[in-house]
């Protein structure tokens, strides 16, 4: 049974002290725990990040963070992930088309840019990103740079 889902958009500082700990929580289950991969998980990005997130209750299923670094062509995002219990159902792709129409819609003249871990380069092929970079070791898991026009 697919769970009932709200999305939630918000800059760090619009979070309450509770959400910012269950993202924490969730990003560092995923991206240090689970991926084996000792590193500075919550970095100086998350003080002016934007949050895209879907909840069932207080319970997050799905997160991205979206970061503006000053860069005059490109937004980015990344700290993509799906809690264990909400994964294969395609909590994923819609966490992604989020994050994306959130972009397009604050910075239309602006592309998009990510680092996606390898694996997943087909699954962002299929929302229109290109890579733009040889694979390379980043904390020893294979990514990609890839991009995502803009001028929506």
């Amino acid at each position: 049974m697919v769970p009932e889902v709200t999305l939630n958009i918000k800059d760090t500082s619009e979070l309450t002290a509770s959400e910012l700990i269950t993202i924490m929580q969730a990003r560092t289950k995923v991206f240090v725990v689970e991926q084996n991969c000792a590193y500075q998980e919550v970095d100086d990005a998350d003080f002016n990040a934007r949050h895209v997130y879907f909840t069932n209750h207080q319970e997050l299923i799905a997160y991205t963070r979206i970061i503006s670094d000053g860069n005059p062509n490109y937004i980015r995002f990344g700290r993509v992930l799906v809690a264990a219990p909400y994964r294969k159902q395609h909590f994923g792709r819609q966490i992604v088309t989020e994050t994306i129409k959130e972009i397009q819609h604050l910075y239309p003249e602006k592309g998009i840019k990510i680092g996606a871990q390898n694996y997943l380069r087909k699954f962002y092929e299929s929302f229109g990103f290109q890579a733009v970079s040889d694979v390379y070791l980043e904390d020893d898991i294979p990514h990609i740079d890839m991009i995502l026009s803009g001028g929506h």
